[in-house]
């Protein structure tokens, strides 16, 4: 074979590698849109189910202050007016968005146990059948299913950070109150959690056009590159 015979098959080969390459490389960035596409619509749809989750139990908390007042007898408005340390803050702290979500988190997890003492409590001052009982069931387990929301989220947008708890440990709950306490307790729980589901829906809108708009132009930035 001579250097001229030679010389062709090494160019037909250098072809047949650059046509390869371009199919390789057209074929990875048709992937990597795929998945770009597929994360970005994931982060859209899950602050939606959140959101979603978060109006119908601030609709519910609203419904169940009204039977709570209703339950507590002629002055239940007086109970509601009266200001109770140790309840846990409903506004939001954090100055990024993990910082922000985590808080969210707390939060959530933060009144859990409230939820707890205050139907304990509702429970030795109402009939078996009081609707309040079975609507602070209803609103508390609720709460727990957007704090896994909430939770699953955050890790799926910061897999390395790390799951996020109270810091200070257990929720603090208050000592034993007597009848007049307790009324004035439970309302200030729920006003106050209320307040937060408002807090966490104005959040979640703001997250959704931070975020997720934001890992669509990281996507297209990175596609563009690519291309």
């Amino acid at each position: 074979m001579n250097g001229h015979v030679k010389s062709m098959h090494f160019q037909q080969f250098m072809e047949a590698a650059a046509t390869l390459l371009s199919l390789l490389l057209v074929m990875a960035v048709d992937s990597t849109r795929t998945v770009a596409a597929s994360r970005t619509q994931q982060c859209g749809n899950s602050l939606q189910q959140t959101l979603k989750l978060t109006r119908l139990i601030q609709k519910e908390s609203v419904d169940l202050i009204k039977t709570y007042k209703t339950s507590q007898g002629e002055i239940s408005d007086l109970f509601c007016k009266v200001s109770v340390n140790g309840i846990p803050d409903p506004n939001i702290s954090g100055l990024d968005p993990s910082e922000r979500i985590a808080s969210i988190s707390i939060h959530l997890q933060d009144f859990i146990p409230h939820f707890k003492r205050v139907y304990e409590q509702q429970t030795d001052l109402q009939s078996p059948t009081s609707p309040l009982l079975a609507e602070i069931i209803v609103v508390s387990a609720r709460s727990k299913n957007l704090a896994a929301l909430i939770n699953s989220f955050y890790q799926s947008l910061f897999p390395n950070l790390p799951v996020p708890e109270p810091a200070g440990g257990p929720t603090t709950l208050p000592p034993s109150q007597n009848v007049f306490q307790q009324k004035v307790y439970g309302c200030a729980v729920l006003k106050t959690y209320k307040e937060l589901l408002s807090n966490i829906s104005r959040e979640l809108r703001t997250l959704k056009n931070k975020v997720c708009r934001r890992r669509i132009q990281m996507n297209s930035t990175l596609l563009l590159r690519m291309t």
